[in-house]
C-alpha cells in the first residue's frame, strides 16, 4: 500500500483532514515531554487524519528528546500515518542515510524535505514505495515572499518544486507539497496541482479556511494544526480542540 493510499483510507474512516501536529514547547507544558505528548496522542486520535511531530521541538531537550520521539512513534496506532517534519536538504549521499534514519529506523510514513538541493536531492526518500515525501512548496511564514513566490521568468519559484513532485511519478515513494494558508490566494491555489497537500498555517498562524479551494481535489489533504490544539484555549481538553478542528475543516471543504 502507498503512503497516499494509507492516507486516503485513514481520511475516509475518521471522516477527517485533520492532521494534529506535535510541537511540545517546554515552557509551555505541564509536567514531563512524554506525558504530555501521550496525553496529546490518545485523546486527539480518533479525530486525527495523521499525525505530525516537528523533530525541532524533540531535539531542543537533547538525547532524552529523541529517546521520547522514539517512543511516541511506538505508540502511535499503526493505521494512523505519521508525517515527520523535518525539512531536510542535503546531497543525495546524505540524503540517502536520513531517508534510512527516518523511513527503516523510525518507520514514519512521510517526510518534509526542502528541495532547494534539487531532483537528485529527494531522489533517496522516493526509493521507498510505501512512503511519501511533503516538498517545501509554498510554506506559512512570511519569508514564503522572498524565494518561494517569486517570479522566474513568469512562473513561480514554487511551480519548479512542484515540477519535482510531477517527475516523481515515476518513482516508488510519493511526492506532494507543503502549502501555507497564510499565503495563498486564490490566483495561487489555481496554479497548484492535484498532489497530495500538507497545509500549514491553521490556528494560531491565523490561517483562513475558507481560502482553500479544494473542490474537483482527488488527492489527500492533511490540513495541520499545532498550536491551537496543544495550548490554545487551556479551559479545554485535547480532545475537545481537535474535534472542533476536524469539524470546521469538514465544513469547509464541503462548502
Amino acid at each position: 500500500m502507498s503512503f497516499s493510499e494509507k492516507l486516503s483510507d485513514r481520511i475516509a474512516v475518521t471522516g477527517s483532514n485533520l492532521c494534529v501536529g506535535l510541537d511540545p514547547r517546554a515552557e509551555q507544558i505541564d509536567g514531563d515531554l512524554h506525558t504530555f505528548c501521550m496525553q496529546v496522542i490518545e485523546e486527539t486520535a480518533p479525530f486525527a487524519a495523521a499525525f505530525k511531530p516537528n523533530i525541532a521541538y524533540f531535539e531542543a531537550y537533547g538525547a532524552a528528546g529523541y529517546q521520547v520521539l522514539e517512543d511516541l512513534l511506538q505508540q502511535i496506532p499503526d493505521e494512523v500515518p505519521v508525517v515527520l517534519d523535518v525539512k531536510r536538504s542535503d546531497i543525495p549521499e546524505t540524503q540517502k542515510y536520513y531517508a534510512k534514519s527516518y523511513f527503516e529506523n523510525w518507520s514514519v510514513d512521510a517526510v518534509t524535505i526542502n528541495s532547494y538541493l534539487g531532483f537528485d536531492s529527494i531522489e533517496p526518500f522516493l526509493q521507498y514505495e510505501d512512503r511519501g515525501v511533503y516538498l517545501l512548496g509554498i510554506t506559512s511564514n512570511p519569508g514564503a515572499q522572498d524565494m518561494e513566490l517569486r517570479d522566474l521568468e513568469g512562473r513561480l519559484a514554487f511551480e519548479h518544486v512542484q515540477d519535482m513532485a510531477h517527475k516523481s511519478s515515476s518513482y516508488p515513494g510519493d511526492a506532494g507539497l507543503v502549502v501555507g494558508l497564510t499565503n495563498v490566494t486564490s490566483e495561487i491555489l489555481a496554479k497548484v496541482s492535484d498532489v497530495p497537500l500538507l497545509v500549514p498555517g491553521l490556528g494560531a498562524q491565523g490561517g483562513n479556511l475558507e481560502d482553500l479551494q479544494v473542490a474537483g481535489r482527488q488527492a489527500p489533504l492533511l490540513i495541520n494544526a499545532s498550536r491551537s490544539i496543544l495550548y490554545g484555549e487551556p479551559d479545554k481538553g485535547f480532545a475537545a480542540k481537535a474535534e472542533a478542528a476536524r469539524d470546521k475543516i469538514v465544513a469547509a471543504i464541503n462548502g
